[in-house]
């Protein structure tokens, strides 16, 4: 794809549906600081971006089964009946049939109320595209609203990059509405909404691009890590781009730039950088990440500082 015909893509004052992947915090003894969390969500819900539990941010791939829902109860209860919210459907490890083991957990989803995200499973992998939309086509059977993954392995192993024919195949599943992408390549999710545009128009690209956020001015929302850091930010930074403010890009530079110091390798470890963030504006109760997660350098704090005071917090 060209300079030149990406520059076509741009969509000024287009509005952006915005979605915060948010981060679970912890006590100084280990246990998850529930208030901090729902106290977070509600925020970010007041903000204008809808939330997103049991994702990478939330550390889905460590949380229990019997966490997993009581992340889902802690978030109905702190946004109330009406609130839509996505839910993480994660199956990486767990024995059992694909089938069966997805729609458990959209089910648990679905009962409070949430929008379930299929996570990708590694027991998918090398699986032709027409076996692997067979699973999810089957998986998505009946529900009204499903969002599907696709996560590059940087994020995690069971990620993977769907090829263009599989990408085609779930788009034809009329529950999938949208597909969260997350390659870190501009060029791949610029070629993701060329096919959309053309396939169907009404599919939302969810950009995970927390290297890229600016890929909403060529056509996608967002699901990102990084809006958790900073909702009231984001939420500001598409009212100016749909409004057609020139203050959007010095805002969305300043997010550009956290963005680059979290997501920095190893990248697992933004959700600690998030922790240092959060807890140094006064929303978290510590800087603690899981204890299994990777962790960030003592002097984190320093950088990260000079990041909230580029966004005026």
């Amino acid at each position: 794809m060209k300079i030149g015909s990406i520059n076509q893509r741009q969509q000024l004052g287009r509005k952006v549906q915005g979605i915060a992947a948010a981060l679970l915090p912890f006590k100084a003894n280990g246990r998850i600081a529930v208030e901090a969390f729902q106290n977070h969500l509600r925020a970010t819900h007041r903000a204008g971006l809808m939330n997103a539990v049991n994702m990478d941010t939330g550390y889905v791939n460590y949380l229990s089964e019997t966490e997993k829902l009581d992340v889902l109860r802690w978030t109905r209860e702190a946004l109330g009946t009406d609130a839509q919210f996505v839910g993480g459907a994660y199956i990486e490890g767990q024995p059992g049939d694909i089938l069966e083991l997805y729609r458990k957990q959209m089910d648990d989803i679905v009962r409070q109320g949430g929008i379930p995200i299929l996570f990708q499973t590694s027991r998918l992998h090398g699986k032709s595209a027409a076996e692997k939309a067979a699973a999810y086509r089957a998986a998505c059977r009946g529900y009204a609203h499903v969002l599907a993954f696709e996560l590059g392995p940087v994020f995690a192993p069971n990620g993977e990059i769907f090829d263009e024919e599989t990408f085609l195949r779930l788009m034809d599943i009329p529950e999938i509405k949208g597909m969260k992408h997350s390659s870190l390549d501009r060029l791949i999710e610029l070629e993701r909404l060329a096919l959309r545009d053309a396939h169907r128009p009404d599919f939302r690209i969810y950009t995970g691009n927390d290297l890229g956020i600016n890929m909403i001015e060529y056509g996608s929302d967002y699901l990102l890590g990084l809006a958790t850091f900073a909702p009231e930010k984001f939420a500001e930074r598409d009212r100016l781009w749909e409004a057609g403010d020139p203050a959007y890009y010095a805002l969305s530079d300043a997010l550009q730039y956290l963005g680059n110091v979290a997501f920095r390798e190893p990248v697992p470890a933004y959700k600690h950088s998030a922790a240092v963030f959060l807890h140094s504006t006064g929303r978290m109760p510590t800087d603690l990440p899981h204890p299994r997660n990777p962790q960030r350098p003592p002097w984190e704090v320093e950088i990260l500082q000079d990041c909230a005071r580029r966004l005026g917090l």
